[in-house]
Parts: structure tokens; sequence; C-alpha cells
């Protein structure tokens, strides 16, 4: 067995009465939970599948779904995520691709229209959980795997992970067994109280789990809870009433949501009483505007601590720590933070590869042992600064440029301009095709709350302002809301066809 499956069967025995789980205002003990996990762990062995498998999972924040994910840690399989959020033509798509011999799910899950139909056409067996951790058992009907095309194993792998599809069709992140299990024993070193050699034990506080399960975020942050022996508060999707709920419930040192979430809470304008349990805010999964993180510090006294990280990166790569954060971030605004131990970056020219000076604009390229690539270095897609301290700042994606007559312009920073208008929340900027032009921008539009709706032609006199006349969106839409991946970015494909279903557009 691996570290990771031993620290889980320690913790899980420790006190089995103990509270572990709180979800939809009930606690769950730590037998429910292990004795749901064993449940599972009996019927994959009925299968045959154990150490190495490829086990799918239908991904949501719910404690049946954590079960399964553990189940999976337990008996150091393949765990395959499956995200219950896209579209059910989607889903059905990316399971006749699959050809795994097992899903785990829920019912809600299992039987939305076509899903059944597909994995019985795969032959893949099905163990289905029983609500709320009470057990699990093998479908009838779907109690063997009978597939011709079973694809069971993927060596040296733990995770097959879904990303979230910000820019296109998600894709799936094989991430390697070594690599991962390095980052986890870092990232466990760099907690107080915890070192990867200490026995499993059961710790004090409970952390919130309001970003998804779906994201590599927070599935990390799920499984380096429960690893650690501490009590997780499920909210199954993020809400404002939802998260300062479960903050005033359990008053936690450090509660987290993402950028999206924080515009949220702060246009809910909520009493300081909610907050003073927190000595910060963590944040990640997209670009952060400096402006939320200092109307935190204003209002609140309350620091942000964004990090950086992404699928491909095993989690987190970069990030803040509050000693850090109240030291230096009056003088780095903006900032992701450092690089963690073990993580180097540089940024190079996007064409020669030349690695730039301190303080220069280009992209990035890190290179760790969690990557799993050995001493090559990773190139992202984003642009990236690096200064002279060894702060990194992420300007915006490198790969979503919009090119409008021969100009380029980065979307983000074009957002970022926009949401300088006193009544935008939030502005989501993308190209569509343009017949003589090429592409040109267009914005989506979400307003304050209370805020008075300002018409195109203001909008446009504002971005005039302070964008190059390229840069200047040729279109609005003012909209509650734009769609969203599972942790909350905006999914542009959607967002562009938001401007594209019903009429085209020249410059």
């Amino acid at each position: 067995m691996s570290f990771l499956s031993d620290l889980l069967n320690g913790v899980l025995e420790i006190d089995p009465s103990a509270d572990a789980i709180d979800y939809d205002g009930a606690w769950y003990s730590w037998g429910d939970l292990g004795n749901t996990i064993r449940a599972v762990q009996a019927e994959l062995a009925e299968l045959g599948l154990g150490e190495g498998a490829r086990i799918g999972v239908f991904v949501r924040n719910h404690p049946d779904v954590l079960a399964g994910v553990l189940s999976a840690v337990g008996v150091d399989g393949v765990m395959v995520s499956i995200n219950p959020m896209l579209p059910e033509d989607k889903i059905r798509a990316d399971l006749e691709r699959l050809n795994l011999p097992v899903v785990i799910g829920t019912d809600v899950d299992l039987e939305r229209p076509g899903i059944l139909p597909v994995l019985e056409a795969a032959g893949t067996a099905i163990i289905e959980t029983q609500p709320v951790l009470e057990g699990a058992r093998l479908r009838p009907g779907f109690e063997k795997i009978t597939g011709k095309n079973i694809a069971y194993t993927q060596p040296g792998v733990i995770i097959e992970m879904l990303t979230s599809g910000t820019t296109g069709t998600p894709k799936r992140i094989p991430l390697k067994r070594d690599a991962f299990l390095q980052s986890f024993r870092s990232a466990m070193s760099y907690e107080k109280d915890r070192s990867p050699d200490d026995p499993p034990r059961l710790r004090s506080g409970v952390q919130l789990l309001t970003n998804p399960m779906a994201h590599i975020g927070g599935l990390w942050g799920a499984l380096n809870t429960i690893l650690g022996g501490r009590q997780l508060c499920i909210v199954e999707k993020f809400s404002v009433e939802s998260w300062a709920d479960a903050v005033t419930r359990h008053r936690p040192v450090v509660a987290g949501a993402v950028p999206t979430g924080l515009r949220m809470i702060l246009d809910a304008n909520l009493p300081a009483d909610v907050f003073s349990s927190l000595k910060a805010l963590r944040t990640g999964a997209q670009p952060l505007d400096p402006a939320i993180t200092q109307e935190f510090l204003d209002r609140y006294d309350l620091p942000v601590l964004q990090n950086y990280g992404a699928t491909e990166f095993s989690g987190a790569v970069a990030g803040w720590s509050l000693g850090a954060f109240r030291k230096y971030y009056k003088d780095k605004p903006g900032s992701v933070g450092r690089f963690q131990p073990g993580v180097t970056g540089r940024v190079v020219d996007p064409e020669t590869g030349e690695e730039l000076e301190p303080g220069a604009e280009g992209v990035l390229e890190m290179k760790a042992r969690q990557f799993g690539i050995g001493d090559e270095w990773l190139r992202t897609t984003d642009r990236a600064v690096i200064d002279e301290d060894g702060f990194l700042f992420i300007k915006g994606r490198a790969d979503n440029a919009i090119i409008r007559g021969g100009f380029k312009v980065h979307p983000d920073d074009v957002a970022a301009t926009l949401e300088k208008h006193p009544a935008i929340r939030e502005a989501v900027v993308v190209g569509i095709p343009d017949r003589r032009l090429g592409a040109v921008p267009v914005c989506a539009v979400m307003l304050k709350s209370g805020a008075d709706e300002p018409d195109n032609e203001d909008l446009k006199a504002f971005a005039k302002q302070y964008l190059a006349a390229y840069q200047v969106p040729v279109r609005w839409k003012i909209v509650d809301d734009v769609p969203r991946t599972p942790s909350m970015k905006p999914a542009l494909p959607q967002v562009q066809d938001m401007f594209t279903a019903t009429e085209s557009e020249t410059a």
C-alpha cells in the first residue's frame, strides 16, 4: 500500500464515532465515511479490481462522492474524474471514449438521460453509493464488467483529471503518481503543525469545501483535509448565503472562494462579524483583480492569499503566506506570491525562448519534480512577470489573444480595465469572427448590486479613455451572469455563443 492509502486507513481508525463531515447541516462520523469507503472497496474487489485500476467517479461536492474518491486512493487505483456539470451530450461522449471498467456515482448523476445506456454499451460496471454515507452496492444489471475494449489500467498515474474547459473542450490530464505524491508531501511540510512523517491523527478545526472537487483545487483541498484528520464542511454549490452560513457556524481561521465568489461576497456587503474568526481568505483558479484584495483589506482588514496553479501542475506552484502578505503585499499588489520550494520559474520570449530579465513580460516556464518531466522546463500558456524579488505576476493567457486587423488584443487586459468602471462588477471579453478584420472583441458585463445600468455609449466612452481604439469592444451585453465552468470561471466558448448565435458583427 502507498503513503496515501496508509494515511487514509490510519485516520479512519482513530475515532470512528467522532464527527468528520458536515453536509447540508448534518454531521457524519469518521465511521460513516469509513464504512462507505470499505463498502465501495469490497465491490471493487468483487469485480477483481484493485491496485492500478481505472475507477471513474462522477465528481461533485457530496460526501458519497468524496468516499468514492477516497476509495480509489485507498486501493492505490487511478481516479478518473467525470464532470456531471457538463451537458448530458458531453458526458455521454466522454464516457464513450473512456472505456472504464467501473464508475462510482450517486443516483442523481447515474440516472440522467442517456447515461446508463452508454455505460451498458461500454460494458462498464457501476457502483452506486447509498445516500448519505450509508454504504454502496453494485447496481442491478451492472454487476459485471462485460466490455471488450475496457482500458483497465493507466500505469504510473494516480488521477486522470478533467480540466475546466475555460477556453474550449475540457482535456483530461493524467497526473503521475510519483509527482502527485511528491507535491502532496511537500505541501504537508508547509503546514505549521504537520509533517509528512507524522503518524495519522485527528486535528482540530473545520475546513470549508466551497470550490468544486471537479477542479484540482477543490479535490486537493478535500483530500488534504481528510488525510490530515480535520473536519470538513462540504458546500455542494457556492452561494454567498451558503458560504456565510458555513463561516458563521464553524468559525474557521481561513476560508476560501474563487475570485468570482469573492466579488459576490463583497457585493453582498456582509456585516463584519461574519468575518470575525478569519485571519485570511484563500483564492485561486482564475485571475484576481487587485481591487478585490484591496477592498477586503479596506473593509475588513482581511488579507486575500492568492495562489497560482493548474491541473497540469498537480496543484498550486506559487502563492502567498500570511506573513509574506503582511510584509510585502503593499509593494507587490497584483502578485500571486512566490514560487513554492522545489519550483523554479522563468519568463521567456514567446518567439525565441530566450530568458528575459526580471520585470519583463513574457511567457512563463517552470520546472519541478511534481510535473513528472524530470529536469525539463514546462511552458505554460500564461503571460507573466517575475520581479527582482522573485514575486510572480500573471498578466493573462497568451493563447486567447484576439487578432483584430493585425493588432493583438489580450482579453484579460481589456476586462481588467473595464472593471474599473464604477458600475461594473465583472467584465468578460471574448473575440468573435469578423469578415473584414478577422476577429473583434465583445464584452459581457455584470453590474454591481444597486448600480444604475450604463448604456452602450457610456461603456464605449469609458473604454476609450483607457484603451487603444483597437482594444475597445465593438458590442456589449449587460447580463445577470455568463455561462461558467464548475470552478466558476467564465466558459468562453459559451460566452462567444451569446454574441454569435443571433447576429453577426462587423466593426
